[in-house]
């Protein structure tokens, strides 16, 4: 990353910085380390209660039991638009959401929830759950503009963008607009992103199948999953990531009266930057195989900002 930009960078974080609430992440270090972290609050034992089973990974991936499972809504929009069958799901975990995000992911989940997409018909989400306005109920949240941490209305809808962007790979579906993230994310692995920008950057894919799709869509905790339903089991999809060029995640230091001397606090943990590559390898239930290109995804490195005691 060129010194510019560095500096520009900085500029934009320091705006984060000032927040009380941002978020941190554990880090090794030989002196103190403090963490602050926005929790999602949901009470999971609820769904153990209600003798639903679910998924519950540490990691983002794919899923089969989900929390919806029992609910009326859901089972009413299966039935009424014959779409039985679990085509693929998957679960995004949102380790330490910046300010506003929680809120945001949930009011989109929301919106997301129901939707039906006809036979041959193309799904965007800036259509289809946009525009991320604050009279539509969204907050401002922390979204990347470049190699900059910017504000702005929305901030961290592209959570349902990677999400879905899984979900109608893992689907076998057409992948008609993504975009990659300037840096990388920290919930879903590289190449396996979508960014989405009202106006500009939008995802979209086709239901190339020749029932309605069914998409659904909750939080629960800290876990979001969507799941997208139809009348045929997807195949088996595995994805190949060739990772390149890679650019280890720079450290940057800002001080704190507030902490002790040799005390450190990590703000934001960094990730390295790299050029991906990226297929999946589609095996179908004939035994024939199908190779898809998912194009190159170019991360600048997200770097680690720590707080030192004066």
């Amino acid at each position: 990353m060129a010194k510019d930009k560095i500096s520009v960078f900085m500029a934009n974080l320091a705006m984060l910085l000032a927040l009380e609430s941002y978020s941190t992440v554990n880090s090794n270090t030989n002196t103190e380390l403090k963490e602050e972290r926005i929790e999602i609050h949901v009470d999971e034992s609820e769904l153990g209660k209600k003798g639903i089973e679910v998924d519950t990974p540490d990691v983002s991936g794919p899923v089969n039991k989900l929390p919806w499972a029992e609910d009326e809504d859901f089972l009413k929009a299966q039935q009424e638009n014959n779409t039985h069958v679990l085509m693929a799901a998957y679960c995004s975990v949102l380790t330490d959401p910046l300010p506003g995000e929680e809120h945001n992911v949930n009011l989109a989940a929301s919106s997301a929830r129901g939707i039906v997409l006809p036979s041959q018909k193309i799904f965007s989400q800036n259509e289809l759950i946009g525009p991320y306005t604050e009279s539509r109920g969204y907050k401002k949240g922390a979204s990347f503009a470049g190699p900059n941490i910017v504000q702005t209305e929305g901030g961290g809808v592209c959570k349902i963008a990677s999400t879905l962007y899984n979900v109608a790979v893992l689907s076998d579906l057409e992948i008609v607009e993504r975009h990659y993230h300037s840096m990388p994310v920290n919930y879903v692995p590289y190449g396996q992103d979508a960014t989405v920008a009202y106006g500009g950057k939008d995802f979209k894919f086709k239901n190339n199948k020749d029932f309605p799709i069914l998409i659904w869509a909750e939080i629960i905790g800290y876990r979001l999953y969507i799941g997208f339903y139809g009348q045929e089991e997807s195949p088996k999809v595995e994805w190949n990531h060739n990772v390149t060029d890679k650019v280890e995640a720079p450290t940057y230091y800002k001080k704190n009266s507030e902490l002790e001397e040799n005390e450190e606090k990590l703000i934001l943990k960094g990730i390295d930057g790299a050029t991906v590559e990226s297929k999946v390898i589609i095996q179908y239930e004939d035994g024939s195989t199908e190779t898809k290109n998912l194009g190159i995804s170019r991360y600048l490195p997200l770097p680690n900002v720590i707080e030192t005691g004066e």
